[in-house]
Parts: structure tokens; sequence; C-alpha cells
């Protein structure tokens, strides 16, 4: 792995065409009214053009939990101790977690990968140790990491997708853990989409009103900081994320570049995938979305990538769990489209 970003810019891969059209023409010849499936119709169109196969799986499905501390931490923005993050870790990885117990539940493989902890996970089983740093910088006071830290996390994503893509994965869904990062990732989001900090700001993991206002103070101090009107995306993700949101990023990245298709999962997971898309738009075509999160700026976010979640519950925990509750819709449509007869199949009347 060289240490320059210019794969971020390679080409994303084409959807096939011929496959979403042949896709399109069995789903009007199923023994159905046409579009009585709704989206689950549209969606099955999409995987078959996005995996180049009219009866499309996205088995095997891969999750990718990246994890990161976070310096603004510091300020005082979250409801839970930093020390959190470590133990979390241990949680997911020990099998404790709610995205370990949907993962195990629905046969998704899991990896956890530490960006950038206060912890030493050496010798943990089930974590991979790969941080670039003992957590980011305090980015109220300057910048999150440094250029060299922002290459080593986004190449940890653009790894684990190459994992992925040489395992035969389907589909992957990255999710994240960090005490504090709904923080980098609202200021994150605030730039991108140049709106203020109040418009964005959420509750997190449990603030209340009070410390709310103080978050989003903590967030327009970095936004007059880092976000200049004319900064570039990737100047924005090295001043204003995280470790984790960074390796995001670059698995989605990755991903898109070898013709795999993401889930998307809730807030910080989207605020990664819009700032990845305004590095390299072509990765647009590969991702999915999951659900609403109840976080408040999560709906301008899907706003500005055109995109419609599948289901909204509420959630904001983070995790990929969002994004694995609404992963047998997924598989649902997948054998809907391919297990249903046709009108010719089964002696039905056509319309």
């Amino acid at each position: 792995m060289t240490d320059s970003l210019d794969w971020l810019s390679h080409p994303c891969a084409a959807p096939s065409a011929a496959a979403a059209e042949a896709a399109r023409q069995r789903q009007d010849q199923l023994t159905k009214p046409r579009g009585a499936l709704g989206r689950l119709e549209s969606l099955a169109i999409q995987l078959a053009g996005l995996l180049d196969n009219p009866k499309p799986s996205v088995d095997p499905v891969q999750v990718c939990l990246f994890a990161g501390d976070h310096g603004v931490v510091a300020e005082g923005i979250s409801a839970y101790p930093q020390s959190v993050t470590v133990s979390m870790v241990c949680n997911i990885a020990g099998g404790g977690a709610a995205v370990s117990v949907l993962a195990r539940t629905l046969g998704a493989g899991l990896e956890v990968i530490d960006c950038g902890t206060l912890g030493d996970f050496t010798g943990v089983p089930g974590v991979r140790c790969e941080g670039v740093g003992p957590g980011t910088a305090n980015l109220a006071q300057g910048p999150a990491m440094t250029r060299k830290q922002l290459t080593a996390a986004l190449a940890i994503g653009r790894a684990a997708a190459e994992r992925a893509a040489a395992a035969g994965v389907h589909l992957l869904i990255a999710g994240e853990m960090g005490i504090g990062n709904t923080t980098p990732a609202t200021a994150l989001a605030c730039a991108l989409l140049g709106l203020p900090a109040e418009t964005l700001v959420g509750p997190g993991t449990g603030l209340d009103q009070a410390g709310v206002r103080h978050k989003a103070v903590v967030v327009a101090r970095a936004l007059a900081l880092h976000a200049a009107p004319d900064t570039d995306p990737l100047a924005l993700l090295e001043r204003l994320g995280g470790f984790e949101i960074a390796a995001m990023a670059g698995c989605y990245l990755a991903c898109g570049q070898r013709g795999i298709p993401v889930l998307v999962d809730g807030f910080i997971s989207t605020a990664a995938a819009l700032c990845a898309c305004r590095i390299n738009p072509g990765l647009r075509d590969w991702l999915l979305f999951s659900h609403g999160s109840a976080e408040p700026g999560h709906r301008a976010l899907l706003a500005a990538l055109d995109a419609r979640p599948l289901v909204d519950l509420g959630m904001r925990l983070g995790e990929a769990s969002g994004a694995l509750v609404a992963l047998p819709l997924v598989r649902l449509a997948c054998d809907l489209h391919n297990g249903m007869a046709t009108f010719a199949e089964a002696g039905v009347a056509g319309a």
C-alpha cells in the first residue's frame, strides 16, 4: 500500500445495465401485478445491475466495524466517558453488543478494526490492531489529524474492502464505534452541506438540551477554525473527521472501485459516505441506504445524497445496527425476485 492518495479518484466500477434490464424484464413477468412489491422490486433490479447478475444474491455479507477515539471529548460533548470506547470494542469482539448479536443472527461476517483508540488490543481475540494514533486531536482547537494520519486511516478502510473482495463478499456494511463521534460527524456534515451547527447537532449518546446546546457551540468553534467555504472534502475530513470516519470513507470508495455494493448505516456512516461521494462522485451508484436515524442531522445528509432509506425505526445506536436490521429486507427483495414463478411457469394468465 503506497502513501499516495491518488487511488481515491480512481473510477468506480460501472453497474451492468444489461443485468439490470434483464432483472426488470423478469419482474414484469412474475406472478403479481406489475409494481405490487413496491421498492422491493426496484431494489432487486438495482442489485442485479450492481452484482452483474439478473438473479442477484447479496450473500455473503461482511460487516467491518471501525473504532476510534476523539480528542474533542475533552470539551464535554458526550454523555459517556471516553473509556467506554475500549470497553465496547471488547464487548463487540466478544459477542455482547447489538452489532454482534445481529451479525450472528443474520449470518454476516464481522471484522472489528481498531483505527486509533486509547486502548491496546494486542492479544485481544477478534480485534485487528491497525491504529494510527491514540485517538484524534481536539478538533475544536486544531485539526483532528495530520495528513499522514488521514492517509493511513483511509488505507485501513481500503484494505478492509480488499479483504472483503478477496473473500467474495457481495454486500459490505461499515459500522463505527467511538465515544464522541457524533461531534466530528456533525461538524463534517455541517461543513459539507454549508449549514450552521445548531441545525444538525443532536443528542448523540443521550445529551440533555443543555448538553446539545454546548455541543453546538463546540461544533461552531470547529467550523470557524476549519471550514472555509472553498475547503475541499479531503481537507475537511482531515480537520474535522475521526480515524474511524476516514476509514469508513476509504472503505466505501474501495468498495465502489471493486464493484461491491454497500449498505450504509446511520448518521455517522452517512456523513462518511457523503464525504466519500464528494471526493469521488462515481461512488454514489454503489450505496444503498438502510435506515433513517433519530439523529437530527441524518435527514439532511440523506437529502444531499438523494437517498431514501429502507426503514425508519427511530434508531440511533450506530455500530452498523440499523443496516443489519434492514438486511433481511434486502435479502427478501432478492429471494422474491429469484424465487417467484413467472406467469408462463405457473400457467397463470397475465394481465
